[in-house]
């Protein structure tokens, strides 16, 4: 075991974390030349598309170093403020992290929250300044905001570059002196914590887990705790490239387990798996459950994929563990689910996934968070979903939650970014400077407000340099109002939303503006209307399309082009009566992107 080295490589978004550990990857040989493509472990087509890290990648490396063989499993961890769930399951599985800066950006928002999660956990944090080799690199003074935050000597900072592979050996020397080796008893009852799992169509799903105990050989029988079931682990090894099989995995050792289960419901991340014979008395500690933070109700274009839509998103929460869901239904688009999400960035890539990996194509509706709404008799009610809400004359008060918001900016950047959001009903904290012109500003943001396009206003006012961090610090009461979006007097229930009073007339305004736009011309005049309650706040009409009936008539009496005016007219009157409104799902989307 002295010669294990379990270790993440943590970083704010965009800092090179993948590019690193394709060099480390190359120097190690573990990837030959033929196999080699940038960006190596993100094998995802969505990941390599968009150029981020969406799901944790674990893979062995093997380096001989002063005459001896070591053996590093390298996690990497995506960077984006909504996969940060996956970032804390890998350092539950590791000892040690490398903090990544990077010399032209230094030290933001999502650096700091990640370096928080590992000092939580024990791990032994080795810094490194990557980009090393750009020309806007400026190492000295992002050398001293690693200093101030993590208190380390100046000396122990690793300078480095991916695209260069400057620095490399230098980290592995420093990875195998600092980064303490697994503890455990190889003769100790089995304990080992699954942290990621996948579904694999053809041998069912492939669990990945650390060993903290024990020893676990192929075709032990083995008891997986949360669930309670056995299996035969019909296959143990490690992850190389590929999967590698082993007969026998010992305490400190991180690799995958078929064991032939079918049904996603029997494997659950953070799930300890034991042996049946000699059981561990107790789960491994530390791991948290997932509070989404958005929700938004997910339906099947077509009525009848509602139970293969199901299957979809079990397969995808074995493999996003952040991804939760009930089923639910609306009178718009009948039985769907509702998916809670980690942020809007998450929720755009499960839709994605979806289609592309389950070839499953879907409607969302608005998302909303979760507010605790107080009813008259004192009791307390989570509402998910706006049409969830009582009638308001049953309603004494709703809380909805706040954020601890830590922004850190160039200075020059700071005027727009404290109006942002303070026209988010936000409050100022706290401002510090953390050198001589960067700055932490710390808001209370209400989360309703920043779920929509927050993030990508904060980019584009700071053009691109402002980093954002949240935790959800409370509820707070407000002043909420359920909008209704009426269709020809029908509620369409999945264009509805909660929103808070002072919004309420100019989005209303603004949803019935956009839905003009975007619904097709009937052959009946269409009424969009926002209402809150029983009050209408705003409308507009879509216009009929006229269908010429007097083209045959040319010449003659005026009262036989009057007659089929008439009968013209009596039939649109019927029409609007049984008419119904198509919505197409553009009108959905644009919905979300409304300024």
């Amino acid at each position: 075991m002295k010669h294990i080295r379990n270790f993440c490589i943590i970083a704010h978004i965009d800092h090179g974390k993948s590019t690193l550990a394709d060099r480390m990857l190359q120097f190690t040989g573990t990837v030959d030349e033929r196999e080699f493509q940038d960006q190596v472990l993100d094998d995802m087509a969505l990941e390599r598309e968009r150029g981020i890290t969406i799901k944790s990648h674990a893979i062995q490396m093997n380096y001989k170093y002063k005459g001896e063989d070591y053996v590093l499993n390298l996690i990497d961890t995506p960077g984006h403020v909504d996969f940060s769930y996956e970032v804390s399951r890998s350092i539950t599985a590791c000892e040690g992290a490398l903090l990544l800066v990077d010399a032209t950006q230094g030290v933001q928002a999502q650096t700091i929250s990640n370096l928080y999660l590992a000092i939580d956990n024990n791990l032994e944090i080795i810094p490194v300044l990557n980009k090393m080799d750009m020309p806007a690199a400026m190492p000295a003074e992002v050398k001293d905001q690693i200093v101030d935050l993590i208190g380390c000597d100046e000396s122990e900072i690793i300078e480095a570059s991916g695209k260069t592979g400057l620095g490399v050996e230098e980290l592995l020397a420093a990875i195998i002196e600092r980064i303490p080796a697994p503890k455990g008893d190889p003769d100790a009852p089995l304990q080992a914590l699954i942290f990621d799992s996948v579904f694999n169509s053809y041998r069912g799903i492939i669990s990945y887990f650390r060993i903290f105990n024990g020893t676990l050989k192929t075709n032990d029988f083995v008891k997986f705790m949360a669930t309670g079931k056995e299996y035969n682990a019909d296959e143990i090894g490690v992850l190389r490239m590929h999967q590698e099989p082993r007969q026998v995995m010992k305490a400190g050792d991180v690799g995958y387990i078929i064991s032939g289960i079918k049904t996603s419901k029997e494997v659950r991340v953070g799930d300890t798996v034991t042996h049946v014979e000699r059981p561990c008395s107790e789960a491994v500690a530390g791991f948290q459950e997932v509070k989404p933070m958005l929700f938004a109700g997910v339906y099947p274009t077509e009525a009848d994929q509602y139970e293969e839509l199901r299957a979809s998103l079990e397969k995808l929460q074995l493999n996003d563990a952040s991804l939760t869901f009930v089923p639910e239904s609306s009178a718009a688009l009948g039985f769907g689910f509702r998916c809670g999400f980690l942020g809007l960035l998450h929720m755009e890539i499960v839709q994605e996934r979806l289609d592309r990996e389950f070839n499953m194509d879907v409607i969302a509706t608005v998302p909303n968070v979760s507010y605790n709404l107080y009813t008259t008799k004192g009791e307390l009610m989570e509402v998910h979903n706006p049409s969830g809400m009582p009638s308001p004359t049953m309603i004494d008060h709703i809380e909805e939650p706040y954020i601890r918001a830590q922004i850190i900016s160039k200075a020059d950047y700071i005027g727009p970014i404290i109006k942002l959001c303070l026209d988010k009903r936000g409050t100022l904290l706290n401002q510090v400077y953390i050198a001589s012109n960067r700055v932490e500003l710390t808001f209370d943001l209400p989360l309703g407000e920043i779920v929509f396009d927050f993030y990508d206003k904060l980019k584009s006012i700071s053009k691109g340099y402002a980093s954002f961090d949240y935790h959800i610090s409370g509820y707070k009461p407000a002043q909420l109002v359920k909008l209704d979006i009426l269709l020809n007097g029908d509620s369409v229930d999945a264009l509805s939303s909660l929103t808070h009073f002072d919004n309420a007339y100019p989005f209303g305004r603004k949803i019935c503006e956009k839905l003009k736009e975007l619904i097709p011309r009937q052959q009946f005049d269409i009424a969009v209307q926002a209402a809150i309650g029983t009050k209408i706040i705003a409308r507009e009409t879509i216009k009929a399309v006229r269908k010429d009936v007097t083209a045959k008539c040319y010449g003659g009496d005026i009262t036989r082009k009057r007659k089929l005016l008439e009968k013209q007219k009596e039939g649109k009157k019927r029409m609007r009566q049984i008419g119904t409104v198509q919505v197409p799902q553009s009108a959905f989307l644009a919905v979300l992107k409304l300024d």
